[in-house]
């Protein structure tokens, strides 16, 4: 059987020494919560583990081999691998891509460390828990509270069957497990931040040890031809690019640069990665959207990154490339990945294909302390995992004031909008920050707005003067927090249309609905149009891309056929 995903699953710093882990393992529910009072975590307790699961495919989809829908909120996964023999007298690492919610894993019987976050990764040095010779076994224990509203979730539903905007839920391994080989020093992290004004390139460069005797080599490439080579300190540097021609990326022109950096000590290169970054800047200049300086009209698309086979997870990776092609076919520039820190693999065919990507947080749905402190923590580790993809152009902690329930009546919850503004500017001061996607704003980059309305003369004046646009009361909710008012950002309608038409046996609902093409193909027009005639909208965001569960408000069927002809939707999507 092949292994599922058998890509590299972190394209931006890459190694040659590395082991896939997805395919079989043992899997066991612990629904009495019983498993770690009888010790499951010892290997000689792998007759607990009475089911086989595909990782990385949760046990709700059918691609797991298991598919079962009900609450199994702790769950628990073993497996054995043998380390190669090359890999002697290097440290080895166990990466994981997300486990929702809360992970705990042991080596051989002994605890190797834990993360909370069911969205972002995490990584282990495993190596003083492996035996000397022969299978070392990894266990692992996922625990996701399917009930939990304080928890970040996004469209997971916390009731038995899908409902409404709510889907069926994920929990445990969805990304790809592996593991690498690395030195005793070595890089932990790059980050590029690019400067087309002063056309440079900043590079930062994290080693796992601080105050350690090394050198870097960094070599910058485009197409294969070297353009800067340095041998320089573990500290951040500074290329300049205006010897060359600078190739920036954008949708239209995606270009990218490689990068190898090696780490030198006593004169031998101990580890050495690959990575690759693109020049590019989305701001507002004047009032105005701008990509690398020039006034950009974004036309995204909401885009769930729901699979009927594998629900949160990606089938393979021709799906998520399958999805940016269609995208960018059906005429649009960017999608908003909703509800959920996408797959690295979805960005980097964003980034190679050129599409915009707006990253989003999935959300919890109270506010406590608690669901603040797990909500930033985990959205701290989504931005600083994704800084360096170029297709990310905009940052969105919440939505529609999800997890912020009672914002006109409590200013701790404004606040919080707030913080999660500066909080995320100071860890990305490159990229637009929305702090509350749809309505009641507190302090965002851009006046982002949801207009459901399907009656075209109604959007038509609603977005012709500035007056009624601000009048506009989406969901019976303010566009800004009491305390706040608009003072000149962009304006975007960034979730709008939601027509169901239904092409296949999937029945289900949307905002308004077509009985036919022709009649789909009216409304679409009929909402579009309005954006386009504006003088004040700078872009939209079209829901959606595909029908998922109950939902048949898609341009594509859940399996990702078209629903009109795409030279149709471009046409449409484009206003030609």
């Amino acid at each position: 059987m092949p292994t599922p995903h058998p890509e590299y699953p972190r394209s931006q710093l890459q190694r040659a020494d590395w082991l896939n882990l997805n395919g079989q393992w043992g899997f066991a529910f612990d629904d009495a919560n019983a498993g770690l009072h009888e010790g499951w975590s010892q290997p000689e307790k792998a007759q607990s583990f009475p089911l086989t699961i595909t990782v990385p495919y949760p046990f709700q989809s059918q691609l797991s081999g298991i598919q079962d829908t009900d609450f199994h909120d702790v769950v628990w996964y073993t497996r054995t691998v043998s380390i190669p023999a090359a890999w002697a007298g290097k440290r080895v690492r166990l990466n994981i891509g997300a486990a929702d919610y809360a992970a705990q894993v042991w080596v051989n019987g002994k605890l190797a460390g834990s993360h909370e976050g069911g969205h972002t990764p995490f990584s282990l040095d495993i190596t003083d828990f492996l035996s000397s010779a022969g299978e070392q076994r990894i266990t692992l224990r996922v625990e996701d509270d399917s009930r939990d509203l304080s928890q970040p979730r996004g469209k997971q539903y916390w009731e038995p069957k899908s409902a409404s905007i709510f889907y069926t839920r994920t929990t445990g391994l969805w990304q790809t497990a592996w593991l690498e080989a690395v030195s005793a020093v070595h890089l932990s992290r790059i980050k590029f931040t690019p400067d087309i004004d002063g056309q440079e390139l900043i590079v930062g460069y994290e080693l796992n040890k601080a105050k350690v005797e090394a050198e870097l080599e960094t070599e910058i490439r485009y197409n294969g031809q070297v353009i800067h080579q340095r041998h320089h300190k573990a500290e951040a540097q500074t290329f300049a690019l205006e010897g060359t021609a600078l190739h920036l990326w954008s949708p239209e022109t995606p270009n990218l640069y490689e990068m190898t950096v090696r780490v030198v000590q006593g004169g031998q290169v101990v580890d050495a990665v690959e990575s690759y970054f693109g020049m590019r800047k989305l701001d507002v200049q004047n009032g105005k959207v701008c990509l690398n300086n020039q006034p950009y009209m974004l036309r995204l698309i909401l885009d769930q990154g729901y699979f009927p086979q594998s629900i949160l997870a990606y089938p393979d990776d021709e799906a998520l490339k399958q999805d940016v092609e269609l995208t960018k076919a059906m005429g649009f520039n960017g999608a908003r990945k909703h509800q959920k820190v996408e797959d690295p693999r979805y960005l980097y065919w964003a980034d190679h294909l050129g599409l915009m990507v707006w990253g989003e947080m999935a959300n919890s749905y109270v506010y406590t302390d608690k669901s603040v402190a797990m909500l930033t923590k985990e959205w701290q580790e989504a931005v600083l995992r994704d800084y360096n993809h170029p297709c990310i152009v905009a940052w969105v902690p919440l939505n529609e004031s999800w997890g912020v329930p009672d914002i006109p009546n409590d200013p701790r919850q404004t606040d919080y909008l707030k913080t999660l503004y500066y909080l995320t500017k100071a860890l990305d001061s490159t990229r637009l920050v929305i702090s509350n996607d749809g309505w009641e704003h507190a302090k965002s980059d851009l006046l982002t707005i949801h207009d459901y309305t399907g009656d075209e003369p109604t959007l038509y004046e609603r977005y012709q003067k500035l007056d009624s646009t601000l009048a506009w009361r989406p969901a019976g909710k303010a566009l800004y927090v009491p305390t706040v008012t608009y003072s000149g950002e962009p304006i975007l309608v960034t979730e709008f249309g939601g027509i169901a038409y239904r092409v296949s046996e999937q029945e289900g609902w949307g905002y308004t609905s077509a009985t036919d093409s022709d009649s789909f193909a009216r409304q679409l027009e009929g909402v579009f149009r309005p954006m386009y005639r504006s003088p004040l909208v700078q872009g939209f965001c079209y829901t959606q891309l595909t029908d998922v569960e109950q939902e048949i408000n898609g341009l594509l069927t859940y399996d990702r056929r078209p629903k009109l002809p795409l030279e149709t939707i471009h046409k449409i999507v484009t206003g030609q």
